[in-house]
């Protein structure tokens, strides 16, 4: 056994601290780029000790020549040396494991104080002290409130303010340049058409978003599991930065819970993402293990001038109240409302069942229990989806993390929901009608027109190819596919692998990545999954085959992403594996010819004096010619944000049925700020790439 140094930051006492200097996860005080710090109360193991920091191992590795050190410790060691710091046997990072479940339970149950001692004596096991800091330590909990108070604004604001879009180019730069000065002035073509000075006085005004720079920690257990993140953009993509389409439901990400879609990553382990290719940008996000992300997040709008003595009329823009009192508001998608719960002991029930869906992300209400507190209050419903409990934004959050901040709440619990439009519309005032789930009817894909046909962004190309065989009937082609008219975002059949057993492969000139067009003249392009299957396997039976296919190319290859981790990853995966899992980077889709596109239609509405809540980039410029208009910020609290289809990285067809081919910043400004009430966006979209 050896004693073990306590880690102590000065957590004697709370004066000097802040939100924004103590760590999220340990309570302290201490740099980003150091390991955490506890206060252990018992002493360590040797064998649970690292041999770098001489402190109880955090996030443990295992060396091939049987050492284990602490992550940070080790990653640091091995930019400047090349060796194992016991033996100095030849070591790299990538060669390390993470250790066994076994050691890391034990070091989880290791007993560790409080850090805010002077007001909080608690001791518990390690792994309990980052619960117990966000939802039981008061001085925690103050800090975090002193800093909401401060910075950011509350749902009253970002549903409430009325003005007409979001900020302009300058506006949002100079938010995000306070936080990044060395970033370059923001690239020609950003349009914010969700930023309007609105002619009626009345109005209250915005001005920049509300954006925070932070840094997210998201750690690997297994090297190769997928972090749940599906990118765009690129400095080789119209985009320019490199942005969270998605977060995938249940992966890493979504359980950890602070990164959201339209989040923009900056750098990613201190390498800068600010001005690299995106397949580039894929590789460094796919690196094993610990990932230190710092990202942009926007968090909505901020009134400019907040007079305590305006009145704003009333008026359809402006929030109504409900016959409780509650604050709603009239975005189509539904209601937003504000409704609090008060509990007559701290510890009694809410009697609220909360689930996840698998077809939209965030919390919504099951079920209200009979007999229980909301059900007798009455005004949250089935189906309604939780925004937010207590300040705590839930809008991609879990029914875990919503039940620990209810667990943790004292005798008042502050709701802010969204209740389905079509729920109130079937349902009226009959309590039947609210259980029902409104449910969105799928998309109506259609191809793209001939008058909304444009050329591919610049860099961005195919080529067709046509590829004549003669085998023996039996004799496989050797490739695997996926795709189809009936797959998500309507993508066209492409290839997913060539085996090496295939008469395929031997030929050579198909391609992993590859869209098949037709076989013997029998058309692809219109056909689902199942039926591509089988039409391959008939053709594939006669002695004469032909495939046409295209091929799309970019500037910077995705190939790239390939070669970059080469001596940083292990290739011994099964390749069925590879075969089955594999999906093409969204700058694949990029370069594929418009008459292979398939569109919908995604109409909102919105109060005259509201904000459409998206921003996009494109358009005609001297320095790029005709670029696409791509959706690159959608804005908290917004119509866009709350209608959800609309998504980081989506292409602009047309607008009320009005191409955007041929146009430039000045003429789609203006026909954006037109629409008043109501706007159809035809957009096409592409899944972005999944790490």
């Amino acid at each position: 056994m050896a004693t073990t140094e306590t880690k102590v930051a000065g957590s004697s006492c709370t004066a000097g601290l802040s939100w924004a200097r103590v760590c999220k996860e340990c309570g302290q005080q201490h740099d980003g780029q150091e390991s955490h710090l506890y206060e252990y109360q018992d002493d360590v193991d040797d064998e649970l000790v690292c041999h770098i920091c001489l402190q109880p191992l955090l996030k443990p590795m295992d060396t091939p020549c049987g050492h284990t050190y602490c992550f940070h410790c080790l990653s640091n060691f091995l930019k400047e040396q090349d060796f194992c710091p016991v033996d100095r046997q030849r070591l790299q990072l990538h060669q390390c494991r993470p250790s066994s479940l076994l050691v890391r339970n034990l070091l989880d149950k290791l007993t560790v104080m409080c850090p805010h001692s002077s007001e909080c004596q608690h001791q518990m096991q390690r792994c309990e002290l980052q619960p117990h800091l966000h939802n039981r330590c008061p001085v925690f909990r103050r800090l975090r409130e002193e800093a909401e108070k401060r910075k950011r604004p509350s749902w009253n604001e970002l549903k409430g303010r009325k003005g007409e879009g979001e900020l302009s180019g300058e506006a949002k730069h100079s938010a995000t340049q306070s936080r990044n000065p060395s970033r370059d002035q923001p690239e020609p073509g950003l349009i914010n058409p969700a930023y309007e000075e609105s002619e009626e006085d009345n109005t209250p005004l915005r001005s920049s978003l509300v954006a925070e720079a932070n840094v997210v920690e998201l750690f690997r257990e297994e090297p190769d599991e997928e972090l749940g993140l599906r990118i765009v953009g690129g400095k080789d993509t119209p985009l320019g930065n490199i942005v969270i389409q998605e977060i995938v439901r249940d992966s890493l990400a979504a359980r950890d819970g602070r990164l959201a879609p339209g989040d923009h990553i900056l750098e990613v382990n201190d390498i800068s993402l600010a001005s690299v290719p995106h397949a580039r940008a894929i590789a460094v996000l796919r690196q094993p293990s610990l990932l230190r992300l710092t990202v942009m997040q926007e968090k909505g709008f901020k009134s400019r001038d907040p007079r305590p003595d305006h009145h704003p009329p009333s008026s359809a823009s402006q929030p109504t109240h409900g016959p409780h009192g509650n604050t709603t508001s009239n975005h189509n998608p539904g209601t937003v409302l504000q409704v609090t719960l008060m509990k007559s002991q701290r510890t009694e029930p809410l009697g609220i069942k909360l689930i996840r869906k698998s077809d939209e992300s965030g919390v919504f209400i099951l079920d209200l229990l009979s007999g229980g507190l909301a059900a007798k209050d009455g005004k949250l419903r089935n189906n309604d989806k939780v925004l937010a409990i207590n300040g705590h934004d839930l809008r991609h959050g879990t029914p875990e993390s919503a039940a620990q901040i209810i667990q943790a709440s004292e005798v008042r619990v502050n709701f802010v929901v969204m209740r389905p439009a079509e729920s109130q519309e079937e349902g009226g005032s009959s309590r039947e009608g609210h259980g029902r789930a409104a449910r969105r009817p799928e998309p109506q894909y259609f191809k793209r027109q001939s008058t909304f046909m444009k050329d591919p962004p610049g860099g961005f190309s195919s080529q067709e190819k046509t590829v004549s065989l003669k085998k023996e009937p039996r004799l496989s082609l050797g490739i695997t596919i996926a795709g189809g008219r009936d797959c998500r975002s309507r993508l066209p059949v492409y290839i997913t692998s060539v085996q090496p057993v295939g008469c395929l492969h031997r030929d050579g000139t198909i391609k992993k990545g590859d869209i098949l067009l037709s076989i013997n003249g029998v058309d692809l392009t219109q056909l689902t999954y199942n039926e591509a299957v089988s039409v391959l396997k008939a053709q594939t039976a006669q002695s004469q085959v032909v495939l046409r296919v295209i091929q799309t190319l970019s500037e910077d290859s995705d190939e790239d992403i390939e070669n970059a981790n080469k001596d940083e990853m292990d290739s011994l995966d099964d390749p069925r594996d590879d075969a089955l899992n594999w999906t093409p980077l969204w700058t694949r889709w990029l370069g594929l010819p418009s008459h292979m596109h398939w569109c919908r239609d995604i109409v909102l509405q919105k109060t005259n004096n509201e904000s459409w809540g998206f921003s996009i980039v494109g358009g005609y410029e001297e320095s790029h010619g005709q670029q696409p208009f791509f959706i690159k910020t959608i804005v908290p609290g917004t119509p866009a944000h709350f209608d959800g289809r609309l998504k980081c990285g989506d292409e602009i067809v047309a607008v009320n049925g009005a191409t955007t081919v041929g146009m430039n910043n000045s003429s789609l400004i203006p026909m954006l700020k037109l629409q008043k009430n109501k706007v159809t966006l035809t957009v096409v979209s592409w899944p972005g790439s999944l790490v």
